[in-house]
């Protein structure tokens, strides 16, 4: 074996680190690392149409399985592309290497053709973004990269020139055992004793669990027992905690339902369990909060606690299950689940009942279907908007399917790219994109790349023609829609165009059909689904301001001569808002 390159050396220590696949857009500086990985086994490329797809795919991977993925795009605008797919991986607390690649290491500095400074333009995204501009600090400063982005969970970013990266690697560089899993972390005993008084001094409990509550399922089920306590979640707890949970009040927050705004604010004592829930609107002032997180630094930032403890939730909860009181009482708990059951009848369900006649067809009789449908390990993708409401509302997890989205960073067209990558780590698992039209349009080039690696993943798109949330953002701000509507093409023919299935539904009686036309096919699969643009979701607390906001815009768009429009939205939403 010859002697390596640091581009050579580079890629051993992502294989090594468990990197199955670097997803991104080969070029100039980039290309000696795009050769090692041609030439090294047990890693692979993966060509994209564009580098924000890469970084989305990348991050979908490590969320899927847990492990370390990479991403890639070369000097200036290559890896620039990268940063808001980077900003969600971070966000999500995604194990990423990015890898962006510099122009020569002679030139930086001087205004060089596509010079930019990755070193710097990272570092907000990241846990650690270092330039490389010497071969001696290979491979110590990837190897930090990789621990801070596991260790850490999140973005590690390294910035290697491409002449660099073709130079001799050091013959006795310093390579150390790669941390690849985080331990646990256990609260102190006086914060768990602390905790313990204020649980079995409570008559109310309430839990409120986000995606830190991740493999705790049977923790907080014997908790909420003991303490006779309502569980509710953020959306990002929904596919760790809704399932199989007796104790269940729903969500909060913008595209809430239920009733866990009500158990929130009518407890004594709020749990927040591995959540940095950011609406604070919604959280309650005037009850005692716990926060439970296992990283220090979300402890407090969203609300003002009593106590703070720090620690992972499952080993919180398996100590305080062995120590608090069990209460008998549950009063408060049968009250908060008749209103969340009163709740999902009288608003969730509205639109899945009679729509086998309503044209354009409800979105949320599609996602019903799709729930109905869909594998039961099926990974569900979601776009930021609408989408995030129906999936919200109306995907059911059961411990096996995954939901993933930009649940923090709040992307667009983040849903095709993170069904890529959730589908390169298993062709055979189900992996379904839940596209908006303007998502989708986004990023379609990157329809392409399913193409070109045969991936059978199946979009669905909610096309109703407009950016349905910005709309919803317009019209509680007392403002009518402007510059919402999209001009969209048949997105099925396109689909057939490029060499996959497509298939246009506009009946609801075609959408069953149609589904499973697709879920059969074994390639890539579209179905454009033509949805009602007045479906509106209307958040399960309204304050004053907002229907204030909702009033006015309504009067201005009569006012315009959009009568008809209000009426269509009036008949569409009545059922389902709720009175302040």
């Amino acid at each position: 074996m010859g002697k390596q390159n640091v581009a050579e050396q580079f890629v051993d220590i992502l294989v090594r680190a468990g990197v199955r696949r670097m997803y991104g857009v080969v070029g100039d500086s980039l290309n000696p690392v795009v050769d090692a990985i041609r030439r090294t086994g047990g890693i692979e490329w993966i060509q994209v149409r564009h580098e924000e797809t890469a970084a989305f795919a990348a991050g979908a991977e490590a969320q899927v399985t847990g492990r370390l993925a990479a991403c890639a795009g070369s000097c200036g605008p290559g890896n620039l592309h990268l940063i808001n797919g980077l900003y969600d991986a971070h966000r999500s607390m995604a194990p990423v290497l990015a890898l962006a690649s510099h122009i020569p290491s002679g030139e930086i500095g001087l205004g060089y053709f596509q010079e930019t400074h990755p070193d710097r333009l990272f570092t907000e995204c990241s846990h650690y973004c270092e330039l490389i501009s010497n071969p001696q600090q290979m491979p110590r400063v990837l190897q930090s990269a990789i621990q801070h982005a596991i260790g850490r969970s999140g973005v590690g970013v390294v910035a290697l020139p491409g002449d660099i990266a073709s130079l001799p690697a050091p013959e006795k560089g310093i390579e150390h055992a790669l941390v690849t899993a985080r331990p646990t972390v256990r609260p102190g005993d006086g914060e768990i004793e602390k905790l313990v008084r204020l649980i079995d001094e409570a008559d109310k409990v309430t839990l409120f669990c986000g995606s830190g509550a991740a493999g705790a399922h049977a923790e907080v089920m014997e908790f909420a027992g003991r303490v006779k306590a309502p569980v509710g979640h953020a959306l990002r707890g929904k596919e760790w905690i809704q399932y199989d949970n007796p104790y269940d009040v729903g969500m909060s927050g913008l595209l809430g339902y239920g009733a866990a705004y009500e158990a929130t604010h009518e407890c004594d004592l709020l749990i927040l369990l591995g959540t940095d829930f950011p609406y604070n609107a919604f959280l309650p002032d005037d009850v005692k909060i716990v926060q439970v997180d296992i990283r220090p630094e979300h402890l407090g930032r969203r609300s003002q606690l009593d106590l703070a403890v720090w620690g992972d939730a499952r080993e919180t909860l398996r100590t305080l299950n062995a120590r608090v009181k069990v209460k008998t009482d549950r009063r408060f708990l049968d009250r908060m689940l008749k209103k969340h059951a009163d709740a999902l009848e009288g608003v969730v369900k509205a639109y899945t009942r009679k729509v086998e006649k309503h044209t354009p067809v409800h979105p949320e009789y599609v996602a019903a279907v799709l729930d109905e449908l869909a594998d039961d390990d099926a990974v569900f993708t979601v776009d930021t908007g609408m989408c995030n409401v129906w999936a919200a509302r109306y995907l059911s997890p059961n411990g096996k399917r995954r939901i993933i989205g930009s649940f923090s960073h709040g992307s667009m067209a983040n849903a095709l790219p993170q069904a890529i990558g959730a589908q390169f780590t298993d062709r055979t698992r189900q992996v379904v994109s839940m596209s908006g039209d303007g998502g989708f349009s986004m990023l379609m080039g990157d329809f392409l790349t399913l193409v070109q690696y045969d991936l059978p993943v199946k979009v669905v798109l909610f096309n109703n023609s407009s950016l349905g949330m910005v709309e919803l953002e317009m019209l509680v701000s007392g403002l009518p829609s402007y510059g919402t509507t999209n001009r969209n093409p048949d997105f099925a023919a396109i689909a057939r165009a490029a060499g996959a299935f497509g298939v246009r539904v506009e009946k609801p009686k075609q959408l069953a059909g149609a589904l499973k036309d697709a879920f059969r096919h074994e390639g890539p699969a579209l179905v454009d689904v033509v949805t009602d643009p007045n479906a509106l979701s209307i958040p399960p607390r309204i304050s004053a301001e907002m229907v204030t906001g909702f009033a006015l815009s309504a009067s201005k768009i009569v006012l315009d001569g959009g009568v008809g429009r209000m009426i269509q939205m009036a008949r569409s939403n009545l059922r389902n808002v709720p009175r302040p």
